[in-house]
């Protein structure tokens, strides 16, 4: 009897502990499905972001803090060196594992349009009128970005032009040299800055110029608009759109360039060298100047005087070449914020991201992106910002690399202006600014082609190593040649042809 009774007891108190188990698990379910449920309807989603990084530190985790805080996200940002952020890119792209939001330059974004056309991002346009700030942004730049006619981006805004020369002041004056005007006086400068100890330690220890593995935003192309080389594509005496790198400019830049390796001004390897390594020549003073965006020179500005106290940057933005001061502009746009739909589900998933965005234009927070927290990055005058020389350094560490994560800012009336500031980085807003007056814009942005879609850079290969080789003296003008007639064989003439009739069309 006892042993039933037990047997029985013990039964009773199994089904007990199942039926506890159940309850807690349907709990859990219930509990998960309720985050889910939670996320989804906007209570603190998590917004996943990758973003290149153009300074030494990602922002300081205040910051992002105080971001999460205003919007009511959470953030999970990945921050890539921009050097290989390309790759990182294409590579989370092929493997299924971008973030809900990706930053895509406007170089790549050129070549993306088949993975765009084949369903891997959102389309956004319609649903940017439900957001106060994002049904304000730019239509036309919208337009310039568009794909068959459809919005897939939040866009980056930024000048037309960034473009110019940074500059070794103190070496100017060590040589009793001005600042060059002209592509003559320029070389002469590269030249002196070689061969005329500009760093007064009595070598020849010295290079004019330090540049990198990249025709576009290296030296190479911005040369080229001194020149007179149209912006990617030209039109000819007929009206017909003809590639920039058959006309004379280009070859005209490519026999400076030729130069300036020939005598040595420029470093030796520049056809093989990183960002980094350009960067770091200018930075210990191998190199006097440093061709690309005007924007860099307040880092740089700020390494070389740890390295050298007397080390002193300025900028150059105007060189006259035949043609009097042209520069090579990109559309408003530097990049775009893509929506994949492999890491977002859902359309309200979508919304919430876009909404982190919408928010991200308020002006408490894009003025937080943009200059940090009060009192410690920046003082405010009223309505402006007043920035100092010894805030910039603390930004650079602390607060520039969320600049990434900012879209159209330069015509957002939320974003404070500047009071006044004698820094570097302002000088290098002004200068961009100048150059809009003289930009050469790309007439086929905007137009299709099917071909530079499908083989764009695979063809761009071609030019861009027969460019190199024409520089470094394993080309003569008639071998470059010949590789420009292999461009046109392996698609080149068709992807003329199809610019053609699209440019045709839009009269």
């Amino acid at each position: 009897m006892r042993t039933s009774l037990y047997g029985k007891g013990f039964k009773v108190f199994g089904l007990l502990l199942i039926g506890l188990l159940m309850v807690a698990l349907i709990s859990a379910c219930q509990k998960s499905s309720s985050q889910k449920t939670d996320d989804v309807n906007g209570d603190h989603p998590v917004i996943s972001i990758m973003a290149p990084l153009h300074f030494p530190h990602p922002p300081i985790p205040e910051l992002v803090q105080e971001i999460e805080n205003r919007t009511q996200t959470k953030l999970d940002l990945n921050w890539v060196p921009d050097g290989i952020y390309t790759d990182k890119m294409n590579t989370a792209l092929t493997t299924n594992s971008l973030k809900k939001a990706t930053y895509v330059k406007y170089t790549d974004y050129m070549l993306m349009k088949n993975s765009i056309r084949s369903g891997a991002f959102w389309d956004i346009g319609p649903y940017l009128e439900a957001y106060p700030n994002l049904k304000q942004l730019n239509k036309e730049i919208l337009g310039q970005a568009a794909v068959d006619g459809k919005i897939y981006g939040l866009y980056t805004e930024r000048p037309s032009s960034r473009q110019g020369i940074i500059i070794r002041e103190d070496w100017l004056n060590n040589l009793k040299l001005a600042k060059p005007t002209n592509l003559d006086e320029l070389y002469q400068v590269l030249k002196a800055f070689t061969f005329g100890d500009p760093d007064l330690n009595g070598k020849v220890d010295t290079i004019g110029l330090t540049d990198r593995n990249d025709l576009v935003f290296g030296a190479f192309k911005t040369i080229s608009s001194y020149f007179g080389t149209p912006n990617n594509w030209g039109t000819d005496g007929a009206g017909k759109l003809v590639p920039e790198f058959e006309t004379q400019a280009y070859v005209d830049t490519m026999n400076y360039m030729k130069k300036l390796y020939d005598e040595k001004l420029i470093n030796a390897d520049f056809a093989v060298t990183s960002k980094e390594v350009q960067r770091d020549k200018l930075i210990r003073g191998i190199a006097g100047v440093y061709i690309g965006s005007m924007q860099d020179v307040q880092r740089l500005s700020d390494e070389a005087q740890l390295m050298n106290p007397k080390a002193k940057l300025t900028l150059v933005n105007h060189i006259e070449g035949s043609l009097g001061f042209r520069i090579w502009s990109i559309p408003n746009y530097s990049a775009l914020y893509l929506f994949s739909k492999k890491a977002i589900r859902t359309e309200a998933e979508l919304k919430q991201v876009l909404q982190f965005f919408d928010r991200s234009m308020d002006k408490d927070v894009a003025n937080l992106m943009k200059y940090g927290l009060e009192g410690r990055h920046y003082t405010a005058k009223g309505d402006q910002v007043l920035l100092t020389e010894e805030t910039s350094k603390i930004r650079v560490n602390e607060v520039n690399a969320l600049y990434a994560l900012m879209i159209a800012d330069l015509n957002n009336p939320k974003v404070m202006r500047v009071l006044e500031s004698e820094s570097l980085s302002q000088l290098a807003d002004r200068l961009s600014l100048d150059n809009e007056k003289n930009v050469v814009k790309d007439p086929t942005v905007g137009l299709e082609s099917k071909t530079y879609d499908e083989r764009g850079v695979e063809l761009y290969k071609i030019v861009s190593d027969a460019t190199y080789n024409y520089i470094l003296g394993k080309l003569d003008k008639a071998a470059f040649q010949q590789e420009i007639e292999r461009w046109k064989r392996n698609g080149g003439s068709q992807m003329i042809r199809e610019y053609n009739e699209a440019y045709g069309k839009r009269g």
